[in-house]
C-alpha cells in the first residue's frame, strides 16, 4: 500500500473521530472508555482534543497529494508517534484506571496497526526520491 493510501485512510478516520469528540464528547468517551464525561471541564478538554484530531485529519488529507515529499513523510512520522502514543494511553486507561468501553480494544488494535503501517510506509523506498 502506498503512503497516499495511508494518508487518505488516516484523514478519513481521524476526521471522523475528531468530529465525534467535538460533537458528542460524552457519548464518544462512553463508547471508548465506558464512562461518561460529567464535568464541563472534561467536556471542554475532550472537545479541544477533537479539534486537534480533526486538524490531523486535515493535514493528512492535504499531504496525500504529494505523498513522497519530505514534508509528507514528516506528517507520517508524526502520525507514527500519535498512533503509538494513543494506543499506549488507551492501554494505560484500561490497566491503570480500570476503564473499559466497547470500542477500547478495537481502538488500541486500530492505532497499533496504523503505527505499523506508518513504519512500513516510512521504510519503503520510492524511486522518485532517488535522483
Amino acid at each position: 500500500m502506498t503512503m497516499r493510501t495511508l494518508q487518505t485512510a488516516t484523514a478519513v478516520v481521524e476526521a471522523g473521530a475528531g468530529l465525534a469528540l467535538l460533537g458528542v464528547p460524552s457519548v464518544t468517551a462512553w463508547l471508548l472508555l465506558g464512562a461518561a464525561l460529567d464535568a464541563p471541564v472534561a467536556v471542554s478538554l475532550v472537545r479541544v482534543g477533537g479539534v486537534a484530531i480533526l486538524a490531523l485529519g486535515i493535514v493528512c488529507w492535504l499531504a496525500r497529494g504529494d505523498a513522497q515529499s519530505r514534508a509528507s513523510r514528516g506528517v507520517v512520522a508524526a502520525m507514527l508517534f500519535y498512533n503509538i502514543a494513543v494506543a499506549s494511553v488507551l492501554v494505560f486507561a484500561r490497566f491503570g484506571h480500570g476503564l473499559h468501553g466497547m470500542l477500547l480494544w478495537p481502538a488500541v488494535a486500530f492505532h497499533a496497526a496504523m503505527g505499523v503501517w506508518c513504519v512500513l510506509s516510512l521504510l519503503r523506498k520510492d524511486k522518485s526520491l532517488v535522483r
